[in-house]
């Protein structure tokens, strides 16, 4: 009885270490849904290819519903490694208290929102008293968090200054409500605003920027914070080797919107954190 005891554990401990080595085989990965999925994992691809070469492991993107999902994915080791924007990190950062910032984008420093409309009458946020309005999501940084941070700083309250205030979900589809008349404006992030023009998937004859706001920190790639640490720092290693000047690693900073990665750290985002409080975003 012993004997066949002592077999059922032994059997039991290398299934589960079979299991977790498979796990540590693979690096999971995944993205705030700031722009439809499809376009999520064609950004990706590449990206996650030059991770298994310098990696030596198998990367998979592991896709998410919503903002509150990616921050519930880390804080419970079901993903390794997550694009965030600065208020995720932070939410992030909160509710796991070790999630660790590696790298972000050089422009992430000084980023800006960008705000929008088709209506030609309207020239600044003074325009748009009493007429609707449209952020992306509302655990987004540029869509939603800071613009709303900056319109209370000039006395705008979002509730009571516009007739509706709407959550699109994503960037794309902010310029979608607008372009289409849903709302009279809105606002996203500066760099898919850029990236959908150069696409043409923008009418610059009807849709215009009418404000800019000033900048701040915003995304990066965050690690769990239980991750091993020679992984992690592999990781960044990795990031911060990618080299315009080569064909290959350009391909793979055009698809990320940048010119290069450079190292972060969780300082970096105290302002956007102090920006959700004020606002009334974190609890």
């Amino acid at each position: 009885m012993f004997k066949r005891t002592l077999a059922l554990a032994v059997g039991l401990t290398l299934s589960v270490c079979t299991l977790l080595t498979q796990a540590a085989d693979t690096l999971k990965v995944s993205a705030i849904p700031d722009e439809a999925p499809t376009e999520l994992l064609r950004k990706f691809k590449p990206l996650g290819a030059y991770l298994e070469q310098q990696l030596g492991m198998k990367v998979e993107f592991v896709p998410v519903s919503d903002y509150p999902a990616v921050v519930e994915a880390l804080a419970t080791d079901r993903i390794d490694l997550a694009w965030l924007g600065g208020f995720t990190f932070v939410q992030a950062r909160l509710k796991t208290g070790n999630a660790i910032p590696l790298v972000q984008r050089e422009q992430d420093a000084k980023f800006t929102s960008k705000f929008i409309s088709a209506d030609p009458n309207v020239k600044s946020l003074a325009d748009l008293k009493g007429k609707s309005f449209a952020f992306g999501s509302v655990s987004s940084t540029s869509g939603s968090l800071m613009p709303r941070y900056f319109m209370l700083q000039d006395g705008i309250r979002p509730e009571t200054y516009f007739s509706r205030v709407g959550y699109s979900g994503a960037h794309d589809a902010t310029v979608a409500w607008v372009q289409a008349g849903k709302v009279d404006a809105g606002v996203l992030n500066a760099s898919v605003w850029v990236k959908l023009v150069a696409a043409g998937k923008v009418d610059t004859d009807k849709v215009k920027v009418f404000a800019t706001t000033p900048a701040y920190f915003d995304y990066n790639w965050t690690v769990r914070g239980t991750l091993d640490p020679a992984l992690a720092s592999k990781i960044k290693a990795a990031f911060l080797a990618l080299d315009p000047a080569k064909p290959a690693d350009k391909e793979i900073l055009d698809l990320q919107a940048a010119s290069r990665f450079i190292e972060t750290s969780p300082e970096n985002y105290k302002g956007i954190e102090e920006a959700a409080r004020a606002a009334d975003l974190l609890k």
